[in-house]
């Protein structure tokens, strides 16, 4: 009688206990755990076990909608990444969409009631699999995009038990940037990283050219003289971008003139060819955090999405959202 008792305190207690566990599993290489497949993997079995898991998408009307987190993980993944990716990028981003999510639904998040948004300038792009079929995408994309959510079901990135801010961007042009140098917030995980292999990136090196007029006009400045003679002192970020440049005198800060003469980063040089202003930039977004074609680079290089996701969140752990 004592044992059965037992047998059945025992049970209750696995119920209770085992549920409630949160499955963490840190994204950090040492020589006692060298094979990336040692690594959090989920199983068909265990995502299809996994209980389904809900996020808020910010309708039209300014409300949050319950949807199913993987089907706006796959649609995050349409709407962000081309389908030509490797599997292993595309599960990368699927983690750092959910984990924008998740993050939101933490703290509130950038509309204050804990939902996303569907704009890329705001939140994150957002492209249902109808919509891409409609827009001419192919049905082997939709495939695609949904197995790397499906096969990374649950997972975000965690720093001292939270969701990470989970910035990315599409290219960083061979180095990315400190959150500080952007944003004015030092967090351990969003530091200046190497960035190989993004040459075959759209925006990996631009030009952008300015008449006098023009350049002046849009920095609020009234200069005369040889437009080789207007900069002046240029200060660097650790990441390769644009500190501080002085013009004409005044002082800018790298990121107020990118916003200013619409560049595509703050990694800028300024040169003056026949009498016009040729910017060249490297990259394309904040650079801050991963770059979707530095994370394709790493896949094609072998790496499992894992190692592209600690390298460029250096300290993060990968972990099982429980809601």
């Amino acid at each position: 009688m004592e044992s059965w008792w037992r047998g059945i305190l025992d049970s209750l207690v696995m119920g209770m206990v085992i549920p409630g566990l949160m499955l963490c599993v840190g994204i950090k290489w040492n020589d006692a755990n060298p094979n990336p497949d040692m690594l959090l993997q989920p199983t068909e079995e265990t995502v299809e076990e996994a209980a389904p898991q809900t996020m808020r998408l910010l309708s039209p009307d300014g409300n949050p909608e319950e949807m199913d987190m993987e089907t706006y993980v796959t649609s995050v993944l349409l709407g962000e990444v081309p389908g030509s990716f490797e599997m292993e990028a595309l599960k990368a981003q699927a983690v750092v969409a959910r984990t924008v999510a998740c993050r939101a639904m933490s703290t509130g998040g950038k509309h204050g009631n804990g939902s996303v948004c569907t704009e890329s300038s705001c939140c994150q792009a957002f492209l249902t699999a109808e919509e891409y079929l409609r827009k001419g995408g192919a049905e082997e994309t939709v495939e695609k995009m949904t197995a790397a959510a499906r096969q990374t079901a649950g997972q975000i990135l965690t720093y001292e038990g939270l969701p990470i801010e989970a910035t990315y961007f599409s290219c960083s042009g061979g180095r990315t940037e400190d959150a500080v140098a952007v944003w004015g917030t030092d967090l351990p995980y969003l530091r200046s990283v190497e960035s190989p292999g993004e040459e075959d990136a759209a925006h990996y090196r631009d030009e952008q050219c300015f008449s006098g007029t023009v350049f002046l006009d849009k920095l609020g400045l009234q200069l005369t003289g040889d437009p080789a003679g207007w900069i002046g002192k240029t200060s660097y970020t650790a990441g390769g971008g644009v500190d501080t440049m002085q013009i004409g005198g005044v002082s800018f800060r790298g990121k107020d003139l990118r916003s200013r003469l619409g560049l595509r980063s703050t990694a800028f040089s300024i040169d003056v060819r026949n009498g016009e202003i040729v910017i060249t930039t490297r990259g394309f977004g904040h650079r801050v955090g991963m770059s979707q074609y530095g994370a394709e680079a790493m896949a094609l290089e072998g790496n499992h999405y894992q190692q592209i996701l600690e390298h460029y969140y250096s300290g993060t752990i990968l972990s099982q959202w429980e809601g």
